[in-house]
C-alpha cells in the first residue's frame, strides 16, 4: 500500500512537474483507495500522509517550475546545475521516501 502511493505521487508530481499538483492529482484520483486499503490493514493514516508528502518533494525533472525559476533567477544553465540539483533534490528525497515506506511497512511510524 505504501509503495503504491509514493510511486503513485511521485509520478504524477514528476509528470506535472510540481509538488503540490502530482499530489493533488494522486490523492484526489487514488486517495480513496489508499485510505480505504490503509483501514482495512491497519495501516496508519498518519504514515500514508507522510509518505505522500515526501513522495512529491522529489519531482524535480527539467520541467518543474521551481527549477526554471531558480535558473531564471542565476543566469545558470540545466547543463551547468543539473547533476547537483538530481542529487539534492531527487536522489535524497527519493532515499528519504524508501526510509519511510519501509518504516511504514514495519509500524514505525
Amino acid at each position: 500500500m505504501e509503495v503504491a502511493e509514493g510511486l503513485s505521487v511521485q509520478i504524477m508530481s514528476i509528470i506535472t512537474g510540481s509538488a503540490s499538483g502530482g499530489m493533488g492529482i494522486a490523492l484526489s484520483t487514488l486517495g480513496d483507495t489508499f485510505y480505504n486499503a490503509a483501514l482495512a490493514t491497519g495501516i496508519s493514516p498518519d504514515a500514508l500522509h507522510r509518505i505522500a508528502a515526501v513522495a512529491s518533494g522529489a519531482s524535480i525533472f527539467p520541467n518543474n517550475g521551481a527549477l526554471l525559476t531558480l535558473l531564471a533567477v542565476t543566469g545558470l544553465s540545466h547543463k551547468e546545475t543539473y547533476k547537483d540539483v538530481f542529487v539534492v533534490a531527487f536522489i535524497i528525497p527519493t532515499i528519504a521516501l524508501i526510509v519511510g515506506v519501509i518504516m511504514g511497512i514495519i509500524g514505525l511510524v
